[in-house]
């Protein structure tokens, strides 16, 4: 009865009266095994948190009146609100930070970061120091997305309020195309590099700022690099340190670091001093309190501020106030007017430190006649003019300087460049034109950056064609592994992240990729294919013709449905003619060397100087745990992916590591058998751990050999609990359909034509 009266009380009779945690409370998982493959990071931002639903965003943006819902956001922009006031009475610099910000995330390494999935509202990027008080600027048009709806996405309103901002100043913007679908929860995933912060513990939160990590030797040296895949060159930032690297006030330096992190956003020198020459024509930047005394960013800010961050707690905080980076003023006497004057002032004036109120280092003019700026806030108040370190750095760089005097001389020529730098800024990570949506997308231009393919200009083949392309193709004599390794190697360049790669446009057949080690089986199975296609196009009639990029995959479909009847299943794998072959001229061949991989655990390879490149601080399984990423690939996809791959024989050497059959060419499940059976165990072929054979228990045998992307899958418990679904007496026949969908998924990756992101079937 007592124990009764305690449980009535609130109290266990058994003791445990208080509670230490709850989902997600420390320690997790990754705590305990920090080194495991976190594969559940496949699934990231899937339908689960997607609040819309099966929602056909792009028809419901292209209902939209553009025109119509850019004068709102013009109308707001010179307004000003009193909890937030405007700087001169104008919004759009402001926006064009937030934009700038949300785009500049982008690197050219992986394809990842840019504004296509609005990340800037969640962590981590909501809470770098780089981005304070761009938490104000999404609250501040918040009113136009809530009555927008689904139909406008933050990232789409996010790019085309950066573009309005600029067109209310005088600015003509190249275009803007929507068609970006944002993401509805945290990148837990993404490497934004090795420094560590403990926020707890820190006294400013500028403290986020640092870089001692991600570099190799010393500013001005020959071997200064900056880790892949990184662009930024201190964690937190988007670029560069404006005050020059470890904010040393070195111009020189500064630019060596601006070279180096525009050049990984995929922008060359005169993109470059376009984009940091027209950006800082207009508004001003903050520093009138010190960062000692900025509150927590909107990750670790009190509940009460509703995801809010950087309090600021001097005056109004905000306003005249107001503190972002810690640099304050303006670079010219007009902010909110497209003109030339940065470059101007830039260059006719000499410059010399000072500091702001923050006490950060900053530039005035020497001249004490030169012009003033307006106050942002104070009618009649003036301040002198301000650049800061990354800005003298375009004038004593000789490569950017001739550039700025070109711009200066022609300012025309200035206004085009900075338009196409920041269309390509902004539409960076979108992917082909055929993603684009609205008015304004500028289809009629083919930029290199968009590795533009020529539109189809011939009937297609038909069924029958294809029938008889078939045949003809099996009549080469070319194996089953050879035509898959082809039609795969051609496909699998594509990238979630950026619609980048891909079997469209036979780029495999061009430089840099047909030069590639791992693509060098490719390169004659891709001529056999090619004379094939040659006859077919001499022959057909009605102008019909096909290309060798749909040649390569239909020969990859061909390998596939013989080697799953060669196991007694028949699949019809499916194939949608009309890709098109593009040329050397319209591709971009620096940019596209940052695809070749480093691993391809798809088709075992690992680079010979893998463990110089990565010094020991990644697995092969690690780096292709991100390719499956890159693919956009779920767990199941990457097993039956692999696994069939491995019975088809294509490994980029033509080796037989991880081949545990000896039928191969044959759409088996014997992989996976042989995987999860305890006839066998593995024993280390090389000190390093890299390869491994397979030997019998009972008589110690060798029966095969592997590497570590063969084992990862019978070794790591979640890919290892897939691998026995297709290893089970029952597995073979949903292994071979599990297969071809995969296998579809990827040949079918840039096929935008034909099904458009976020539409309905």
């Amino acid at each position: 009865m007592n124990d009764y009266k305690d449980v009535l009380a609130g109290k266990c009779p058994f003791g445990g009266d208080r509670i230490g945690g709850a989902q997600t409370t420390p320690p997790t998982l990754q705590d305990w095994y920090p080194n495991r493959l976190r594969v559940e990071q496949l699934h990231r931002n899937g339908p689960q948190a997607n609040p819309l639903g099966d929602f056909d965003y792009n028809s419901a943006f292209e209902a939209i009146d553009l025109q119509a819902l850019k004068q709102e956001i013009k109308t707001f922009l010179t307004s000003s609100v009193a909890w937030w006031p405007s700087d001169y009475g104008n919004y759009g610099p402001q926006m064009i930070r937030m934009a700038w910000h949300a785009a500049g995330t982008y690197r050219i390494a992986d394809g990842r970061g840019g504004a296509g999935e609005a990340m800037q509202r969640f962590a981590p990027i909501d809470s770098w120091w780089d981005n304070g008080n761009t938490d104000k600027s999404r609250r501040l048009i918040w009113p136009i997305k809530q009555k927008y709806g689904a139909a406008l996405s933050w990232g789409d309103l996010m790019v085309l309020t950066g573009n309005c901002a600029l067109e209310i100043m005088g600015f003509p913007t190249y275009g803007f195309a929507g068609g970006r679908h944002d993401s509805w929860e945290a990148d837990d995933a993404t490497y934004w590099g090795p420094e560590v912060v403990d926020m707890t513990t820190v006294s400013s939160f500028d403290e986020m700022v640092n870089r001692d990590k991600r570099w190799r030797g010393s500013n001005g040296d020959a071997d200064y690099d900056l880790e892949q895949p990184l662009a930024a060159t201190h964690q937190s930032l988007i670029y560069v340190n404006p005050e020059g690297p470890y904010a040393n006030g070195d111009p020189q330096a500064s630019a060596r670091d601006i070279r180096i992190a525009f050049t990984r956003m995929a922008m060359n020198d005169e993109e470059t001093v376009a984009l940091i020459a027209g950006g800082h024509a207009f508004g001003k930047s903050h520093g009138m309190v010190k960062a000692d005394r900025i509150g927590a960013p909107p990750e670790m800010a009190p509940l009460e501020q509703m995801g809010l961050g950087w309090h600021n707690p001097e005056g109004s905080g905000a306003g005249e106030f107001t503190m972002t980076n810690g640099i304050e003023g303006s670079w010219t006497p007009d902010p909110t007017q497209w003109d030339n004057s940065y470059l101007e002032n830039l260059f006719k004036f000499e410059w010399e430190q000072t500091r702001s109120p923050a006490g950060a280092l900053q530039w005035t003019p020497v001249d004490k006649t030169a012009p003033q700026t307006p106050d942002a806030h104070i009618p009649g108040k003036t301040h002198p003019l301000m650049m800061m370190t990354s800005d003298l750095a375009l004038k004593v760089d000789p490569v950017y300087r001739a550039i700025c005097e070109r711009f200066l001389a022609d300012f025309d020529y200035f206004t085009l460049q900075f338009s196409k730098a920041w269309y390509k800024l902004t539409h960076r990570d979108m992917g082909p034109k055929e993603r684009y949506l609205g008015p304004e997308k500028t289809l009629q231009d083919d930029l290199l950056w968009q590795d533009p393919i020529p539109p189809v200009d011939h009937p297609l083949i038909d069924d029958a064609d294809i029938d008889a392309l078939k045949r003809q193709i099996l009549d080469t004599g070319l194996s089953v592994s050879d035509l898959a390794f082809a039609a795969f190697s051609s496909a699998s360049t594509f990238r979630v992240t950026d619609k980048r790669g891909g079997a469209n446009g036979a780029r495999i057949a061009l430089a840099p990729q047909k030069d590639w080690a791992i693509n060098r089986r490719a390169i004659p199975v891709i001529e056999r294919l090619r004379a094939v296609m040659a006859h077919f196009n001499d022959s057909a009639t009605g102008g019909k013709r096909v290309s060798l990029a749909d040649m390569i995959v239909l020969g990859g479909c061909v390998a596939v449905e013989r080697a799953a009847a060669d196991a007694g299943e028949a699949v019809a794998v499916p194939f949608v003619p009309g890709r098109m072959d593009t040329t050397d001229d319209r591709t971009d061949a620096d940019s596209f060397e940052w695809l070749r991989p480093v691993v391809d655990g798809f088709r075992n390879f690992v680079d010979d100087q893998f463990e110089e490149i990565v010094e020991g601080r990644l697995s092969p399984e690690q780096v292709f745990l991100d390719r499956a990423a890159l693919l956009g690939l779920s767990a199941p996809e990457w097993v039956a992916l692999t696994g069939g791959l491995r019975m088809l024989g294509s490994n980029w050497d033509g080796s037989s590591d991880g081949i545990f059959t000896d039928r191969v060419g044959t759409l088996t499940n014997d992989f996976f058998t042989v995987l999860t059976s305890m006839d066998y165990e593995w024993k280390k072929a090389d000190e390093r751990g890299h390869r491994f054979h397979l030997t019998t228990r009972d008589g110690g045998e060798t029966r095969f050999s592997a590497t570590r992307n063969d084992l990862i899958f019978g070794a790591n418990s979640q890919l290892r609990a897939i691998a026995e679904v297709y290893a089970s007496h029952d597995g073979h026949r949903k292994l071979v359909r599990d297969f071809v969908a995969a296998w579809t998924k990827v040949m079918m990756a840039d096929r935008f034509d034909q099904k458009r992101e976020g539409q309905s079937d």
